[in-house]
């Protein structure tokens, strides 16, 4: 197999470990937290927005729909590198490599797969236009009725994760895995860059933001909310 593409732009200093191409996006952080907790050795490259890298001929060699975060492992399963788009197949894929953060019984992985899911379809969608239009386009469009529209449906939303973690410490149950990976960092901007905790009344909603705080605690986390640098 031969060298990557990518490799022209981003070479790696560590060909070794596993390259992880991302931002510092609620979509990007997911995959530098699942490998700082599953201790998987990585090399970062920040992909730059400003500069329109995502959108360049060598990235889209890894990532043809231009979005971040991707991964090459250079260790695959049978040998040679492997690469990976999706946050959410890269996480199932670190998940079955390090054997750490889903679950091995098929009922409960299942589960486990149908909350990863539920972020995908609904909270990633959902949350990031309630934020284009709350803080991005609140010049460009002054019709009320996407704004109330996606502040609605990320209220519903919440209200979901509300009701599943009530007497519960993580997603599925007492243990952390990789489908609180995937949902908590979409919470982390509506209180931060978003700065709509008023507007959605976060404080309504206590079972996800203890659950939140619990996850944010982690030092894994705290690590990998800062890769890339």
């Amino acid at each position: 197999m031969t060298q990557p593409k990518i490799y022209e732009k981003w070479p790696p200093q560590h060909p070794d470990r596993i390259q992880l191409y991302s931002v510092a996006t609620p979509n990007g952080v997911k995959v530098s937290i699942a490998l700082e907790e599953m201790e998987l050795p990585y090399e970062a490259h920040k992909i730059s927005f400003a500069d329109e890298e995502q959108h360049t001929e060598e990235y889209m060699s890894l990532s043809p729909n231009g979005k971040i975060p991707a991964i090459i492992d250079p260790k695959g399963p049978d040998g040679p590198w492997v690469p990976i788009m999706e946050s959410g197949a890269i996480l199932i894929y670190l998940a079955e490599k390090s054997g750490m953060l889903m679950p091995t019984d098929p009922i409960a992985k299942n589960e486990c797969l149908q909350w990863m899911f539920f972020q995908v379809g609904h909270i990633g969608p959902m949350f990031g236009q309630f934020g284009h239009f709350y803080k991005s386009a609140v010049e460009k469009c002054k019709d009320p009725y996407p704004l109330e529209r996606y502040k609605n449906e990320t209220q519903r939303l919440l209200g979901v994760l509300e009701t599943r973690l009530t007497g519960r410490d993580y997603i599925l149950g007492s243990d952390y895995s990789i489908a609180d990976i995937m949902i908590f960092p979409w919470i982390r901007p509506l209180h931060g860059f978003y700065d709509a905790a008023d507007i959605l009344e976060l404080h309504t909603y206590p079972q996800v933001q203890s659950w939140f705080s619990r996850c944010l605690d982690r030092p894994a986390v705290q690590k990998g909310l800062t890769v890339p640098e």
